[in-house]
């Protein structure tokens, strides 16, 4: 295993360990949001106070894998303080980057664990490289390089190094993309975030 993977690996077995903003907020004035994913039976809960247009206070509950809390750990980590706006282009990258096509995985690190690893129990999976098209994954440095991502609407182009840098330790998540079943325990906290933030407007004043 390179040392990349060696480093991804370690920050999202910390985020799984040591869960960042994880608790409760009083609710009112927070807003309480829970997602849930069938498939694999992660649960994450948001908990979201809203002042001045941006996030003042945050924290997560929930039960699920290694990838689903580590993505949600991450997630609040980064969004705590920011703007809605912020918040709102970090989803789109976050969402872009597991969206990278199969051709730009040349140059990022699968560091995904396999479903036969995972009994989604919230045990720490067995995260690891694999193979691309019968050539090893290299645990190269996205820094310097662009990844090839697509948005929502379907329009593909290159997520720039500032973009894949702006999302912090979640960069340690994009090998996810090579398990298609992977990819919706990562999102789920976000997808729960954005769910939050429309139901704390909506109640706004």
């Amino acid at each position: 295993m390179s040392g990349l993977e060696d480093l991804y690996r370690e920050i999202i077995l910390d985020h799984y360990s040591n869960p960042r903003h994880r608790g409760e907020l009083q609710v009112p004035p927070a807003t309480r949001t829970e997602g849930f994913n069938p498939l694999c039976g992660d649960e994450t809960v948001v908990y979201l106070e809203i002042k001045d247009n941006s996030i003042a206070n945050i924290a997560i509950g929930g039960r699920g894998c290694s990838i689903s809390q580590s993505s949600a750990s991450m997630m609040s980590q980064l969004v705590h303080g920011k703007s809605l706006d912020e918040v709102r282009d970090f989803v789109k990258i976050f969402k872009m980057m597991l969206s990278i096509h199969e051709s730009s995985l040349g140059s990022v690190t699968a560091l995904a664990n396999q479903e036969s690893n995972d009994p989604g129990d919230g045990s720490i999976d067995n995260l690891q490289g694999e193979s691309v098209q019968g050539e090893s994954v290299q645990g190269e440095s996205v820094q310097g390089e662009s990844v090839q991502g697509e948005s929502q609407d379907g329009d593909s182009r290159l997520l720039t190094p500032e973009e894949l840098a702006s999302l912090g330790d979640l960069a340690a998540l994009q090998g996810v993309v090579k398990f298609p079943v992977r990819i919706k325990c990562a999102l789920l906290p976000w997808n729960t975030l954005t769910q939050s933030i429309e139901e704390a407007l909506e109640l706004s004043p």
